[in-house]
C-alpha cells in the first residue's frame, strides 16, 4: 500500500486557525465504521452515539509552553527553541530553530535572567542537549508557564490568545510537545452530563512527540519507520477497560494518541497497570485489539493519523468522509471539527 493512497484535496482555507467558543460548539461527523453512513452532528450531541456502560479513554497529557525566546549571553544574538524530551533534571533535548547559531558551550539566557541555558552537546541529527541553571528560589515547571510559548502545529498561524485553549479539561501529566487535540472538544459540563447518561472514564498519559506532524516520505507505507512516545496506563484504568469488555461495552479511544496506547498495551495480552515507550505504526491490515470506537479530528493528507483512522473503518469510508467534510465545509486539523467512528447499530 502507497502513501499516496492516502491523499486527498484540501483547500487551505479549511484549516482552522483558532478555536471555537464553547469547546463543544465545534460540528461532528460521525461514521459507521461498518456501512460507511455519514451523519452530520455538533460536538455536544456526542451523547446521542454513546451507550450506557461505554467507556471513554482520555488521555491526561498535558502540553509544554515548550517554545523559548532567549538571547546568546556572548553575541546577544536571539535564539529560539523548542524542549522536545527531558533528559535528566536539568537537561532536555532541544530543536533550535534553523539559522539560530547554538554551537556547543554556548550559553542562552532567558527571562531576563531568570534561567540561563547551556548547550551541552550537539547530536547527528541536529538537535542540541542543554542544561538549564535555575536561581535558588525558582522551579523549572513553574517558570516553563512564565516564559514559554505553546508549541502550535506549524500549519497553524494565527496567535492563539489563550494557552489553555491548546489543552484539554482533563489534562495533568505535563510532558507533550503537542496536545492530543481529539479531547480540546470537550467541556466539563459535557463530561458530566455523560457519565450522568452512565458513560463512563477512564485515563492514560501518552506525551505526543513532534514527531507526530513527520510527513512519511517512503513511497510504501511499511517502509516508514514510526517516532517512539513514553505511556502509562494505570491499574485504576487497566482494571475499567478489562470489566468493560467482559460485560461487553464498548471501549472508545478518545484521539489517536489513546487509541496507540491501549493498543500498544493490548498487543502484550490481558491489559494491566504498564508503561513504556510505543513506536506501533497502525495502518490498514492491522487487526485491532482492544478499541471499539474512536473519537479524533480530521487529519492531514498522507498522514499516519489518517492511515490509523482508515485501519479502523476502512480507507474507501475514511477518504468518503474526508470528501464528504471538505464539500460540507468542516474546519480540519488541530483546531478543527471532530469524528466519531464507531458501529451505528
Amino acid at each position: 500500500m502507497k502513501t499516496s493512497d492516502f491523499y486527498y484535496e484540501l483547500p487551505p482555507e479549511l484549516i482552522a486557525q483558532t478555536p471555537l467558543e464553547p469547546r463543544d460548539s465545534s460540528r461532528l461527523m460521525v461514521l459507521d465504521r461498518t456501512s460507511g453512513e455519514i451523519i452530520h452532528r455538533h460536538f455536544r450531541d456526542i451523547g446521542a452515539y454513546l451507550h450506557p456502560g461505554d467507556l471513554l479513554v482520555l488521555n491526561n497529557s498535558r502540553v509544554l509552553p515548550a517554545r523559548l525566546f532567549g538571547r546568546r549571553e556572548d553575541t546577544g544574538g536571539d535564539v529560539e527553541l523548542l524542549l522536545l524530551e527531558q533528559k535528566s533534571q536539568d537537561s532536555w533535548e532541544t530543536l533550535v530553530k534553523p539559522g539560530k547559531r547554538a554551537r556547543e558551550g554556548a550559553r542562552i539566557v532567558f527571562g531576563d535572567g531568570l534561567l540561563t541555558g547551556e548547550i551541552a552537546a550537539v547530536q547527528e541529527d541536529g538537535n542540541r542537549i542543554i542544561r538549564f541553571e535555575l536561581r535558588e528560589d525558582e522551579a523549572f515547571f513553574p517558570l516553563l508557564d512564565r516564559l514559554g510559548q505553546m508549541p502550535l502545529p506549524p500549519y497553524i498561524t494565527a496567535e492563539l490568545a489563550d494557552q489553555e485553549r491548546y489543552q484539554t479539561v482533563y489534562s495533568k501529566t505535563v510532558g507533550s510537545a503537542a496536545a492530543p487535540t481529539a479531547g480540546l472538544h470537550f467541556t466539563p459540563q459535557l463530561l458530566d452530563a455523560l457519565r450522568a447518561g452512565g458513560v463512563e472514564t477512564a485515563e492514560v498519559t501518552l506525551h505526543v512527540g513532534l514527531g507526530t506532524f513527520r510527513p512519511v516520505k517512503a513511497e510504501e507505507i511499511a517502509d516508514h519507520h514510526m517516532h517512539s512516545e513514553h505511556y502509562w496506563i494505570p491499574a485504576e484504568t487497566a482494571e475499567r477497560i478489562n470489566a468493560a469488555k467482559a460485560r461487553g461495552s464498548r471501549v472508545i479511544a478518545v484521539g489517536t494518541t489513546s487509541c496507540r496506547t491501549l493498543e500498544s498495551a493490548a498487543a502484550q495480552g490481558e491489559l494491566r497497570a504498564c508503561s513504556g515507550s510505543t513506536d506501533i505504526f497502525i495502518y490498514p491490515g492491522y487487526q485491532f485489539r482492544c478499541i471499539d470506537g474512536l473519537i479524533t479530528n480530521f487529519h492531514l493528507p498522507e498522514s499516519t493519523l489518517i492511515m490509523l483512522t482508515a485501519a479502523f473503518c476502512g480507507r474507501e469510508n475514511i477518504l468518503r468522509a474526508y470528501k464528504t467534510g471538505v464539500r460540507e465545509g468542516y474546519r480540519f486539523f488541530s483546531f478543527g471539527d471532530a469524528m466519531f467512528i464507531g458501529d451505528l447499530t
